[in-house]
């Protein structure tokens, strides 16, 4: 998998709305009502991941949820983190 310029994930971000690009990483961070919705927002992503083969870090602190993607093979963002950050909002 090849790691994507720059300019390539910014002109791509509009396709992931609500996730930022720091130069090595996808982030984007969900409020929830309270802890257990957080966690279950989790849960589904999880599934998800586990379906694409491609896993976020995820913080959880009390009702928000941080997810960051990488691919760490590469040492930055690829394809995969694009297409699992849109599959992540569609979640929402």
């Amino acid at each position: 998998m090849k790691r994507l310029s720059h300019q390539d994930i910014q002109a791509r971000l509009s396709e992931a709305p609500g996730w930022r690009y720091d130069g090595s990483v996808l982030s984007r961070q969900w409020r929830f009502a309270d802890f257990r919705e957080a966690v279950a927002f989790v849960n589904r992503v999880a599934g998800l991941a586990e379906a694409l083969d491609h896993h976020p870090d995820i913080l959880i602190r009390y009702h928000t949820v941080q997810l960051t993607l990488t691919t760490h093979s590469v040492g930055g963002v690829t394809e995969k983190d694009l297409q699992l950050a849109a599959r992540i909002n569609r979640l929402e």
